[in-house]
């Protein structure tokens, strides 16, 4: 069988490389053989996420070449490139399968037999608006899948801008007066708007109005954005809101369905698929997550846990701390910053600090470049070799890959996503509207998926964290927050001997 070739060649080959990667590569290279064999579907979580090494990308490629039949490898571009420059040309030199590899938005040919390295936008929009590029039957294996429902909702989100708005003029002269006299009208109740940190908005019913009564007088053909935009706008179960330009004075339309599951639950039906993530679910079998996906119970569940010794965090809490909506908060949150700083000046290693708060993100940053100097820096990759990193959760995220591993991370509140966040307060309304619990099935994932995402460089070199955030002391859903920032060694007091990196 194949689960038994895969084997023994990835464990000759990790042998021969004098060292193992990743403790887990047999048994997932094991059942990526089996699933490919038998057609079944599995939902893997490889407990090391916004790992851009991929250290576990050797378990499902071996597999892949090893496969005599044709298969699907669904990869986000920057991850290609690692896979076809450093990943596949290693593995040839060991495992003499001449198998063919090709890289593109649609399948070669009907009798292709190799692998097909494509994108997520390109496999998703296939199969969302089943344009007929790829075949269905033929395994796929997703790697990345944390990011699924970010992928999807962008794929399906309708966005009008001001080529949009010309364009409709273009397509329905005879109304162009009524176009531009409502387009006025929208901007001029979007602008009345208070400025919020955000720059975008939930559509109110006044303008909703505006823009039905736009459509019940146009009769000509619509371009194909409006005519889907129109058609989303009169369902329930979508989010509309606007994003503003103050000083160009422009606005952009979007609308994007609530909920993706019913979206994506036909995808999974058209051939077996393999989706790996890092940290998608405290739970094994990861029912929320497939909840919000759409894939029900007929597949394989698998969750690897982190090494107790190579992903150990030291962690640490300090009591005391106000809670995050309290005026002593920003007082003793500074305090705190203050004594890990000084107590770490010696680690010649990038220290980050990570405010969600806008506002408190820049206070912070200013108080402390005036106390630190010019090692602080608010959201910027230009940094010194001991920098202190000021930022927000989106800012990390997107540049923690090219950004070296912190030691010290120090988190002022957890990444429960905003209320105050328009685009949030229209998902938890939906939620409530539903009678479900938006804390535990929204709120909640979000925060623990982001929360393990942004400290994975931090065990690269077994770091220090500090969560400032009083919350997981004194909340129920605490202990859920540890679970996800397990393996960890619990810090109660701060002394500059804890401040020792290890080296790589």
């Amino acid at each position: 069988m194949i689960e038994v070739e895969v084997h023994q060649q990835l464990r000759a080959f990790l042998r021969e490389q004098g060292e193992l990667y990743w403790s887990h590569h047999l048994t997932m290279a094991r059942l990526v053989a089996r699933a490919l064999r038998i057609g079944r579907s599995a939902l893997i979580q490889t407990g090391t996420p916004g790992d851009l090494q991929g250290r576990y990308r050797l378990s499902y490629l071996v597999p892949l070449l090893m496969w005599q039949e044709p298969v699907v490898l669904v990869v986000p571009e920057a991850i290609q490139q690692r896979i076809l420059r450093v990943e596949i040309p290693r593995l040839r030199q060991w495992i003499e399968y001449p198998k063919p590899i090709q890289t593109g938005d649609r399948w070669p040919a009907p009798d292709y037999k190799g692998i097909l390295i494509t994108t997520p936008e390109a496999w998703l929009s296939d199969r969302l608006n089943s344009e007929g590029r790829f075949p269905t039957g033929i395994p796929t294996i997703i790697d990345g899948v944390d990011d699924l429902e970010s992928w999807t909702r962008d794929l399906l989100t309708v966005q009008l801008d001001s080529a949009d708005w010309e364009a409709l003029m273009l397509a329905c002269p005879a109304q162009a007066d009524l176009i531009r006299d409502s387009r006025i009208q929208l901007i001029r109740a979007i602008f009345q708007h208070p400025a919020n940190p955000y720059e975008c908005y939930l559509i109110e019913q006044a303008e909703r109005d505006i823009l039905l009564e736009l459509k019940f007088y146009l009769t000509e053909t619509l371009p194909p954005n409006w005519a889907h935009f129109f058609e989303q706008l009169q369902q329930n179960d979508r989010l509309v809101w606007v994003t503003i330009l103050r000083q160009a004075g422009q606005f952009s339309l979007h609308c994007t369905p609530v909920k993706i599951a019913s979206f994506l639950e036909p995808i999974w039906t058209q051939q077996p698929t393999v989706l790996i993530g890092g940290a998608l679910d405290l739970d094994t079998d990861a029912e929320i997550y497939r909840s919000n996906v759409g894939l029900d119970d007929d597949l394989t569940c698998l969750k690897f846990a982190l090494d107790r010794q190579e992903d150990l965090i030291q962690l640490y809490q300090p009591e005391g701390i106000p809670l995050p909506n309290t005026p002593q908060f920003q007082g003793a949150l500074l305090k705190e910053l203050r004594s890990l700083l000084s107590l770490s000046a010696s680690v010649q290693r990038l220290t980050v600090i990570l405010v969600g708060d806008t506002p408190l993100r820049s206070q912070v940053g200013s108080i402390l470049a005036a106390e630190f100097g010019s090692r602080v820096q608010v959201e910027r990759t230009c940094l010194e070799e001991n920098g202190i990193l000021v930022t927000g959760w989106e800012f990390w995220r997107e540049h923690q890959g090219v950004l070296p591993a912190p030691y010290v991370f120090a988190i002022a509140t957890l990444p429960i996503p905003s209320l105050e966040h328009p685009l949030v307060a229209g998902r938890v309304a939906y939620y409530k509207q539903h009678r479900q619990d938006w804390f535990r099935l929204y709120l909640l994932p979000e925060a623990l998926s982001e929360l393990q995402r942004s400290i994975a460089p931090v065990r690269e070199c077994q770091g220090f964290v500090a969560i400032l955030d009083s919350r997981v002391l004194h909340r129920s859903y605490g202990a859920q927050v540890l679970t996800a920032l397990s393996p960890f060694a619990r810090i109660s007091y701060l002394d500059s001997s804890l401040f020792n990196p290890v080296d790589e």
